[in-house]
């Protein structure tokens, strides 16, 4: 692409000197001569140029018009599922519905990495037992608490040769107030239009249960797993899991545990949110942005507010603030599997989109600007960069000796910490500026999503049987979940859920008014219970067709 421009802008430079060239009056044959030859060869760079761009317009519509045919060839090799189907009955309706419910209003809330609300978490636990007591009962299932607090459940499957799986989901809740505007109570599970309210009915007691109640269903049938699992069950997550997640990781390694793959929360099923598709898209999550919390801070002697310095501590990191804003780091759209996603997504819009979207190879600068222009886009693009707390000052009529503030940054997938640190240091550019790192950690790895990946074929087969008209594609998560934990444990990490989500949906999460439909929820639980048996295949079949790639 950026030789093509370049191309472009030598061949219209030479155009423009040969004109002024042309325009020069003179008798001189010599001279005439020199300008015909010049000419002949300016008809060839032209010739070449239309030529090139002829090669490479066919080429990109011959490829726009092949994904319409590929696409449907990617789940042509399976089988029809032989599964145990459930019909959720008015019965099972009342009692999946009453248990989630009650979960709800168990408020498992985190504030702070040092304060949980231990008693509900107990009172959790207890509630879980009661709940699903053919789960806590099995012979095949082995549960135990880790941390105190958190659960991990081991499903042993009938062919151990077969490498096992595990599932995440976590109990804890970001805090709710009912004065923050909620329609109703945040911990009252109440039901409004079909949808039931509460903090963690999509983050993430709706996982929590909805793999449990599944679980609990098939047992009650007799159903016993070929391939052994595992379900996970942090309970800190909302405060970076530092005690849930990641004791339940050294549990795992202690006994020599590999993982198949790992499917936590993350990405949704997407309905009228992405302008220009045809239809709901399913995005399941293959990687997640790493992040970074860098304190800036200013420390210079305190003074009297009638007699100002020039410049002040707080001045002085209001601007490197204000350069850090004003220069954010660059756009990397195409060096991460958000182009994956567009290209998987490509077929479901109409022209010229869909002819843009088909040749990311060409057009990447293009849909990069555009993607950059709001912020729920920019953050696929680029590392960005969020100052969050400002702090100085004890009294109006001193001139403070401490300015602090602090940024947190979410790091794309083509970029390291240090890079992002090195970014902010040359970004400030001011030595009076202190700047520390107080956590972080580089992006996540980017998970397997071809036709031989195990893992993602599994999930994608399983949202496909329930909803057959979607479009399902790779995606990125811009937050982080609990599974960046676990990624000495297995290369693929999924990060996927099949909840809706419409405009304006998105606000909710870690908002007022979170909430989900009854039927949502019962989908839920149906999606799980496919997925357990899904797994259940020795290999993923034979492709009976190859897509290329132009």
């Amino acid at each position: 692409m950026a030789l093509l421009q370049t191309l472009v802008c030598m061949v219209f430079l030479f155009g423009f000197q040969f004109c002024n060239f042309c325009c020069l009056s003179t008798t001189d044959m010599a001279m005439k001569e020199t300008k015909i030859k010049i000419w002949k060869f300016f008809k060839v760079i032209v010739s070449c140029l239309l030529i090139t761009t002829l090669v490479l317009f066919t080429a990109a519509t011959i490829r726009t018009l092949s994904l319409d045919v590929n696409v449907g060839l990617q789940l042509a090799h399976w089988e029809k599922s032989k599964n145990i189907s459930l019909v959720i009955d008015q019965r099972h309706r009342e009692e999946l519905l009453g248990n989630f419910k009650e979960a709800l209003r168990i408020p498992t809330v985190s504030f702070s990495e040092t304060e949980s609300n231990a008693t509900a978490l107990r009172q959790f636990d207890a509630f879980l037992r009661k709940a699903f007591p053919t789960v806590f009962s099995s012979s095949v299932v082995h549960h135990e608490l880790v941390a105190n607090y958190s659960h991990l459940f081991r499903v042993q499957g009938s062919q151990p040769d077969l490498v096992p799986y595990l599932l995440l989901a976590h109990i804890d809740v970001v805090p709710a107030k009912e004065s923050d505007g909620w329609e109703a109570p945040p911990f009252s599970a109440k039901e409004i239009d079909d949808f039931i309210y509460g903090r963690g009915t999509i983050d993430d007691k709706c996982a929590v249960m909805g793999i449990l109640q599944a679980l609990e269903y098939l047992l009650i049938r007799g159903y016993t797993p070929r391939r052994g699992f595992y379900i996970g069950l942090g309970h800190d997550e909302e405060i970076r899991g530092f005690h849930g997640a990641k004791n339940i990781v050294r549990v795992m390694k202690e006994r020599g545990v590999k993982l198949s793959f790992v499917l936590d929360e993350g990405l949704a099923i997407l309905d009228g949110v992405i302008s220009g598709l045809d239809g709901p898209a399913a995005l399941i999550g293959v990687s997640e942005k790493g992040s970074a919390n860098v304190k800036l801070s200013v420390t210079m002697a305190p003074g009297h507010s009638s007699m100002p310095p020039r410049e002040s501590s707080i001045g002085i990191l209001a601007a490197a603030v204000k350069r850090l804003e004003e220069n954010p780091l660059p756009r990397l759209f195409g060096h991460g599997p958000e182009r994956e996603t567009f290209e998987h997504l490509a077929h479901k819009f109409g022209l010229p989109l869909k002819f843009i979207m088909s040749n990311l190879w060409l057009f990447s600068p293009l849909l990069g600007r555009v993607l950059e222009g709001k912020p729920d886009t920019n953050a696929l693009v680029r590392t960005t960069t969020a100052v969050t707390m400002f702090n100085a000052g004890v009294k109006v009529n001193i001139i403070p000796s401490l300015a602090e503030a602090y940024v947190n940054l979410r790091i794309h997938s083509a970029q390291t910490l240090q890079e992002v640190l090195d970014f902010i240091h040359a970004t400030v550019g001011d030595q009076r500026v202190k700047i520390e790192l107080i956590d972080g950690f580089d992006p996540l790895p980017v998970s397997s999503s071809d036709e031989r990946s195990f893992g993602f074929q599994i999930i994608k087969k399983t949202v496909l049987d329930m909803f057959p008209t979607l479009t399902v594609a790779p995606g990125i998560c811009i937050g982080n979940t609990d599974s960046r934990h676990f990624k000495d444990l297995s290369n693929d990490i999924y990060r996927f859920a099949p909840v809706w989500f419409k405009p304006g949906d998105a606000q909710r999460f870690h908002g007022i008014n979170e909430r989900i439909s009854k039927k949502n929820y019962e989908e839920l639980v149906v999606f799980y219970f496919n997925l357990f048996q899904n797994c259940d295949i020795q290999k993923l079949p034979e492709l009976h067709a190859s897509i290329h790639e132009l």
